[in-house]
């Protein structure tokens, strides 16, 4: 069986070449613009957070990390 310091190293590592891969969360919010008694508008915007490589390069870098950690620990 894996350490928890193996599992979480293998986390990182694949969360931080996922955010290499998309550079940003895209999400739809929607707004209500007017209400006039039962009918109601609404308005749909796509927004994206951002993320940085610096984050990701953050997140290879202490998954490698944790994975030399955990294979050391053995």
């Amino acid at each position: 069986m894996r350490g928890p310091l193996t599992i979480i190293g293998v986390a990182l590592l694949i969360l931080g070449l996922i955010s290499f891969a998309y550079q940003g969360i895209t999400y739809t919010k929607q707004e209500k613009v007017l209400e006039v008694g039962p009918f109601t508008a609404t308005k749909e915007t796509k927004k994206t957070l951002p993320l940085s490589p610096i984050v990701g390069g953050v997140a290879v870098l202490g998954g490698i990390a944790l994975l030399a950690a955990g294979a050391r620990a053995r």
